[in-house]
């Protein structure tokens, strides 16, 4: 675990290097600016297992993000632990910069997800960045489910997601963006949104890579074929896993979805490391229900389980 000096360097917190759509918003806020008390935001968490249950072993966070404690409450899976990821400031602003260390180490059990949707403020300097790194030892099964990003009118957003996966662990990683507060009326109103996703191996191969681009105003759009295609939510999941054949995880998955109404492709991931899903929905209850109804197929596929009840304290 790194020293707590160097969490606090730039070069720990800031992305290594950004899109060109979201670099060129970069600026001096006439608020608090990046490394301003309480815009980095910094979790760094391991997990071993001990005896039956896995536990929390290294913490350390730095508000606005924090965690409750972990708690053992999947009756399936009663070694789990579930943590569920606090931002305490509400929502990103402008200029914060958020990092989220999640190591697992062997045969751990973990459940990571959000206590709400993460909202993503209008930003008028500068912009926001997430980075979030996830490693699973061998035999580790990790999930990690944050609930829907959400982005106000005017936001400026981008994460990129390091995800390590040791040849005998499983990931579950999911994802949802929406298209604004739609509410309000701010239907992709947001001025760019990226996303940078890479599945790894310990020695650093590259497994699989998902790119996102989002810039209302750009070329193309977002709301035509291959992006939003006329629908409000897009949500995916991956699943890189050995404990079953990739076909078998795309079959599970595309299946899992017959008689929602969404639209759906599921397909394998490069090398037969595991598979995906991409959800389209018109509504927040289809694409919940679909996410969720996908989730507890590749669980029951797995780990011969079902996927619990995650409801919001």
């Amino acid at each position: 675990m790194p020293a707590v000096r160097d969490r606090l360097a730039p070069e720990f917190y800031e992305p290594a290097r950004l899109p060109p759509e979201l670099a060129a918003h970069a600026g001096t806020p006439r608020t608090l600016g990046p490394g301003s008390p309480a815009k980095v935001g910094i979790l760094d968490l391991g997990f071993e297992r001990r005896g039956d249950r896995t536990e929390l072993v290294e913490r350390y966070q730095k508000a606005p993000l924090e965690i409750m404690r972990p708690l053992h409450v999947d009756p399936s899976l009663p070694g789990m632990a579930v943590t569920y990821v606090m931002a305490t400031g509400g929502g990103v602003a402008q200029a914060d910069r958020y990092r989220q260390d999640l190591r697992c180490g062997p045969g751990t059990e973990a459940l990571f997800t959000t206590q709400a949707a993460t909202k993503v403020y209008r930003m008028e300097q500068d912009y926001a960045t997430q980075l979030v790194r996830l490693s699973a030892d061998e035999g580790a099964y990790v999930e990690y489910l944050p609930d829907p990003l959400i982005p106000f009118a005017g936001a400026r957003f981008h994460q990129s997601a390091v995800v390590t996966v040791h040849e005998d662990a499983t990931v579950v990683y999911g994802e949802t963006v929406t298209a604004g507060r739609l509410a309000r009326g701010e239907r992709h109103a947001y001025t760019v949104l990226g996303g940078d996703l890479e599945f790894r191996r310990p020695d650093g191969t590259l497994l699989a890579a998902d790119t996102l681009r989002l810039r209302p105003g750009g070329r193309g759009g977002v709301d035509g074929p291959g992006v939003f295609a006329g629908h409000d939510h897009v949500a995916s999941l991956f699943v890189v896993s050995g404990r079953c054949p990739a076909a078998g995880i795309a079959d599970a998955l595309h299946a899992s979805l017959a008689g929602h109404e969404v639209l759906h492709g599921a397909s394998v991931l490069p090398g037969e490391c595991g598979a995906w899903v991409r959800v389209l929905a018109h509504e927040e209850p289809a694409v919940t229900a679909a996410v969720r109804a996908a989730w507890d197929a590749v669980r029951r596929l797995l780990t011969g389980h079902p996927a619990p009840d995650l409801r919001k304290p």
